[in-house]
């Protein structure tokens, strides 16, 4: 796990800080990249959150409804994302995390890079690769994937924290 500046820390040291502590810190869930697959310990990596966006490749609708049962979910279509279940979900949308504007995309390829006016937060996925940087000012979250295993990359999650009145992204790997 780390977070916007790189510091790593362990998922189960995490999901013991987050099991053990007191007084729960707000944050907001990111999920991508599913693929039909609702791991337990996603959902306990979640459990908590005031919202829940899902970036995209949902694979199937239960997964949504997995996620409902936590706190509401803002989620868009991926590529994968097919079939009437799918139809009403946009392929990137605009959202409000904790007062900031952000933006919601599947692909970054695809994404314009043209961050919408006064947007300070762009949630991605498709590439399965999880990763949290700033960029002129604008944080980049890519969750990965809590799906299927892909190549030898990490089974993660995110979450978004409000510290000193801005974001704070912080990815969870997951046990395999």
């Amino acid at each position: 796990m780390s977070d916007a500046r790189g510091s790593p820390r362990s998922a189960r040291s995490a999901l013991a800080e987050h099991r053990g502590s007191v007084m729960k810190a707000r944050f907001v869930g990111v999920i991508s990249d599913t693929h039909g697959l609702i791991r337990p310990t996603a959902l306990e990596a979640l459990a908590g959150a005031e919202l829940i966006l899902h970036a995209g490749d949902i694979g199937k609708p239960e997964v949504l409804d997995a996620l409902r049962n936590i706190a509401p979910v803002v989620a868009i279509r991926g590529n994968v994302d097919r079939g009437p279940w799918a139809a009403d979900l946009p392929e990137a949308r605009s959202v409000e995390v904790f007062g900031e504007r952000g933006y919601l995309v599947h692909d970054l390829k695809t994404f314009e890079h043209q961050v919408p006016d006064k947007h300070t937060l762009i949630v991605h996925g498709h590439s399965h690769k999880p990763g949290c940087h700033r960029h002129n000012g604008v944080l980049y979250l890519n969750p990965g994937s809590a799906g299927p295993r892909r190549f030898k990359l990490p089974i993660s999650v995110a979450r978004l924290h409000l510290v000193d009145g801005g974001l704070r992204g912080e990815i969870i790997e997951l046990p395999p």
